[in-house]
């Protein structure tokens, strides 16, 4: 069995089962560049065995609808690696450009002090927090969710990956009222999906609920912030945050009620859609 022969099996039974036949080569490149080999240069060679046993071990469980980040372990963000499980969400390029706006905005509003507080609210995996203080060391981090396990997954990715993130468990912004805490920026990518809305059954089948689905009409986490954001904003701090593609008016009419006077923006990702917004009081 060659790596192309055994490559072209993985996408026909992918393809069968109603998945995308791209995870097919996706995953075995991850093999090979875990393993040392060069693919590419041997794609008419015999497969080692314990290649050939692991592939077809991950295949049998894409087939089933597991997300191919699932089965690695691990997603790629922002250039590093994340371990993930079912117990998070699995990180998303819209989400790299959230922090990129974050980061922007940093520069812009707070470039020239030598420490900036920061909330990450609703933290899953870390990746925001934890690559907002890998990218600017400046900012003081402190990262939250209602998950215990998903706290579990956040904190061995932040000291795998040498960051300096600190985490308290607890709903939304409740844990850092509680400890008197304030910030200069919050930042979230918040569960926006309305309930009733279909998703694709390798998300709703694996990823957590908690982290997807935001009420009746997906607002609900940007309601319950929104209420309790004064009590833990600095002077001059911002908000930013991650939405639905068409949640654009709804969330800029919803925020103008509790920020009449701060500057609200809406931006759009690479594919040209409404993403993120920012609240700059």
């Amino acid at each position: 069995m060659t790596f192309h022969r055994l490559i072209n099996e993985g996408k026909e039974r992918l393809y069968k089962a109603g998945q995308g036949e791209q995870a097919a080569m996706l995953y075995m490149v991850e093999l090979c560049q875990n393993a040392h080999i060069d693919l590419y240069s041997q794609m008419d060679e015999e497969i080692p065995e314990e290649i050939q046993t692991d592939y077809l071990e991950g295949i049998h469980l894409m087939e089933q609808g597991e997300p191919l980040s699932y089965v690695l372990g691990y997603e790629c963000f922002y250039g590093y690696n994340f371990k993930v499980n079912e117990d998070v969400l699995i990180p998303r390029p819209e989400t790299e450009e959230l922090v990129a706006w974050v980061l922007q905005l940093f520069d812009d509003h707070f470039g020239d002090k030598e420490s900036v507080q920061v909330f990450d609210v609703a933290t899953g995996s870390g990746a925001i927090g934890i690559t907002l203080n890998l990218e600017e060391p400046k900012m003081n981090v402190i990262a939250s969710d209602i998950s215990k396990k998903a706290l579990i997954v956040a904190k061995e990715n932040n000291d795998t990956l040498g960051a300096h993130v600190n985490f308290i468990c607890g709903n939304m912004l409740d844990p850092f009222i509680e400890r008197n805490l304030t910030c200069d920026i919050l930042v979230c990518n918040p569960p926006y999906i309305p309930n009733e809305e279909k998703m694709e059954k390798s998300v709703v089948n694996y990823e957590p609920h908690v982290a997807l689905f935001g009420g009746e009409d997906g607002l609900k986490f940007y309601r319950d912030v929104f209420e309790k954001a004064h009590q833990v904003l600095n002077e001059h701090a911002f908000l930013a945050f991650e939405m639905g593609w068409n949640q654009g008016q709804a969330l800029s009419k919803l925020a103008r009620e509790y920020f009449p006077d701060a500057k609200i923006t809406i931006h759009k990702d690479m594919s040209k859609k409404d993403r993120m917004f920012t609240i700059e009081r």
